[in-house]
Formats: C-alpha cells, sequence, structure tokens
C-alpha cells in the first residue's frame, strides 16, 4: 500500500509539472509570441498596461481608418473567469485557435486575426488562460 501510495504521489506531481510546463508555455505563446496583453488588457492612465486586469478584456485604442464590417471596439475577457470561457468551454477555446473559427463556424470578428495554430499549441494556450482568475 505504502509504495502504490508513493507512486500516486510521484505520478500526481509529474502530472502537475507537466501542467505547469505546458501552462508556461501557453504564457510565452501569449505573452511574446501573440502579444494577446495588447488588446486584451486595459491600460492604466500611465500608459502602461494594467496588471490588475490582466488578459481581462479592454476598449481598443485604435481604429481602422475606414469602415470594417464587424470590427470591434473592446476585446473579451480571456481569463477561465471570463464569459468567453464560459460560453466556449476549454474545447471550444482549443478549436477556436486551431482552426480560426468559433463554435458557430464563423471567423472572429476584427480586428482579431485569425490562428491555425498546432493542437499543443492551442492547448498550451488555453492552460495558461485557465491559471488567470
Amino acid at each position: 500500500m505504502v509504495k502504490f501510495l508513493g507512486l500516486f504521489c510521484a505520478l500526481t506531481f509529474v502530472s502537475l509539472a507537466a501542467d505547469s510546463d505546458q501552462a508556461a508555455y501557453g504564457k510565452y505563446l501569449v505573452e511574446e509570441v501573440g502579444k494577446c496583453q495588447e488588446c486584451h488588457t486595459p491600460r492604466a492612465e500611465s500608459g502602461e498596461l494594467d496588471a490588475t486586469k490582466w488578459l481581462k478584456g479592454a476598449t481598443l485604442d485604435f481604429a481602422p481608418t475606414h469602415d470594417v464590417k464587424g470590427w470591434h471596439k473592446t476585446s473579451p475577457d480571456l481569463t477561465s473567469a471570463g464569459r468567453l470561457f464560459a460560453r466556449w468551454g476549454e474545447a471550444g477555446l482549443v478549436k477556436f485557435l486551431e482552426t480560426g473559427t468559433g463554435p458557430t463556424g464563423h471567423p472572429a470578428d476584427a480586428p482579431m486575426p485569425t490562428y491555425k495554430l498546432k493542437p499543443a499549441d492551442a492547448e498550451a494556450i488555453v492552460a495558461y488562460f485557465k491559471t488567470l482568475k
């Protein structure tokens, strides 16, 4: 029994470490590659990103010079506490990042770019979103 308990604890630790590594990779993809915070995090009066509202959605401070169909003036909350996560769920967000289309089969409206990521990358990004409240 003690050996089983030890093995269970070791496997749990390895699983948690793998989840942590996956979320860390997702954070890298979100913050360093995609720069998602530039649109999905509001800015403080100083112009700096408001770290207390990281990826919580924001009013965009840019607009096209001509009409763009479906242009959104705000970006959604990407954290696990947000409505998008609640509506789409993990699988829907992963699918969106892999295919560029949401649960209804439509791409995101402008200015959101269409991503077509590898499954492991999409899963890592969603794992990172899950760490954010």
